[in-house]
């Protein structure tokens, strides 16, 4: 199988050398030159067939990004194999540390970071010339080139996609902000609580007494900002197999705040109401407001979730209570005090993890309302590899959130730990090239440092 492989891709090699020697003759080295450079990776890649370790192997991504939503996008991309290197701050406003700390204190906290696993750092002022080309260098090599600044900033920093295109017209150029690039917000700061609100969500996330209720920044941040630009870049990636391009991937998150708001945002198009339901849309059904679709405590003062929309899950979770009298008020909404009322004093009978083991064998949705703490000792979760073990050379064993996206044939894994910020920027500028006298001006110049 390798031996024949092999024979097919010294073929494709004759092949291409002799189609691009003629382009050489015509057009110029330069011509062809990434062309040779990715087939060069596309056979290595296909040399090595099922014996793939990830299935991003061999991808580049250089990060720019800092707060949140990028980070978490290059953490997803890394995981499942890339290759990251992370561009730390050096000097100015952008270095300042929050929440001054000891050495030992620093450490510990990254060796906990999940967000930085699998990442290279290097650490560079791109207000001096000569980090500038340092990235230049660099994205000569990468695949991926991703950036949370207000819109503008990369373009006084030098860094912008159409600079950046010239010197590698197979980049993907990663923007994440909270506006996008085009619009009248464009250069509004803003942070996750901004964006849900003007994205609709914070309408719809709405407590008992019709107040918004801010979902932690998971929602903007993570969902709508890291999640949709990991989905843009693969997408970009794809495209490029076919075009041999690389292109701009412009994600603000209030764009993806509106994406999630999908099912209210067409109801609200068609008429806004549920047919046969005075005064309710998907969105109150699914925000906790209704007795079948929401939170209980439980006589340990602990809470237990329940999802009972369907009507086989309806009639299960009122035999399972003992209230089969509510069976039919489902969605007798001038009853529904009554049923809430009901479901609250039977769910005050049992501890959270009786009620547990009881519903989830009558095929209801229930589910405990867990701490943290609980979370990481589920033997669901368990089972799933959500929360694994990793081996710290100084802080010894540590924990950290498992890989979400499992593939069967190339997993995802966590092959390194968080760096220190700079930990990597000797070794990656000597695979520059760059010689040591060259590195130790760079650094009295303040590139870096």
């Amino acid at each position: 199988m390798h031996f024949r492989r092999f024979l097919l891709g010294v073929y494709s090699i004759v092949t291409l050398a002799h189609c691009q020697f003629g382009r050489l003759c015509d057009e110029g080295f330069q011509s062809c030159y990434y062309d040779i450079i990715w087939f060069s990776v596309e056979f290595r890649v296909y040399m090595r067939g099922d014996n793939m370790s990830a299935a991003l192997d061999g991808i580049k991504i250089l990060d720019l990004s800092r707060l949140a939503p990028g980070p978490y996008c290059t953490m997803i991309l890394g995981d499942l194999g890339a290759e990251v290197i992370r561009v730390d701050p050096g000097g100015g406003k952008a270095a300042e540390a929050i929440f001054p700390m000891p050495p030992e204190l620093e450490e510990k906290i990254r060796a906990y970071d999940a967000e930085s696993r699998n990442k290279k750092s290097i650490v560079l002022n791109l207000k001096v010339d000569g980090a500038r080309d340092i990235v230049y260098r660099l994205v000569e090599k990468v695949d991926v080139f991703v950036e949370g600044f207000r819109a503008g900033v990369t373009k006084r920093l030098g860094v912008d996609y159409e600079t950046l295109k010239e010197k590698n017209p197979r980049l993907v150029y990663c923007s994440v902000t909270g506006y996008g690039q085009t619009g009248p917000y464009r250069e509004l700061v803003g942070h996750d609580i901004n964006y849900l609100s003007i994205g609709g969500a914070l309408d719809i996330i709405r407590d008992k007494n019709e107040w918004p209720v801010p979902p932690s920044n998971l929602v903007a941040d993570y969902a709508s900002g890291g999640m949709q630009a990991a989905i843009g870049i693969l997408a970009a990636l794809m495209a490029r197999e076919r075009t041999g391009k690389g292109q701009h991937v412009d994600i603000a998150m209030t764009d993806g705040v509106i994406s999630l708001c999908h099912t209210a945002a067409s109801q609200h198009f068609q008429g806004g109401l549920i047919p046969g339901l005075e005064g309710m849309d998907m969105a109150t059904i699914t925000s906790g407001r209704i007795p079948h679709y929401g939170i209980y405590e439980t006589k340990d003062g602990k809470m237990i979730s329940i999802g009972a929309l369907e009507p086989r899950f309806y009639q299960n979770l009122c035999h399972a209570l003992g209230r089969d009298d509510l069976a039919m008020m489902e969605w007798s909404i001038d009853r529904w005090p009554d049923v809430s009322a009901a479901f609250a004093e039977a769910f005050r009978t049992k501890t959270r993890d009786e009620w547990f083991d009881l519903l989830r064998q009558t095929d209801t949705c229930a589910s405990p309302v867990y701490s943290l703490e609980e979370v990481f000792v589920d033997p669901h979760v368990v089972d799933r590899q959500m929360v694994v073990e990793v081996d710290h050379p100084k802080v010894g064993k540590v924990k950290q959130i498992g890989v979400s996206i499992k593939l069967s044939e190339t997993p995802g894994e966590i092959r390194r730990l968080a760096p220190a910020p700079g930990e990597h920027t000797e070794e990656i500028l000597q695979e520059l090239g760059y010689s040591s006298e060259q590195i130790t001006k760079l650094r009295e110049s303040g590139a870096f440092g």
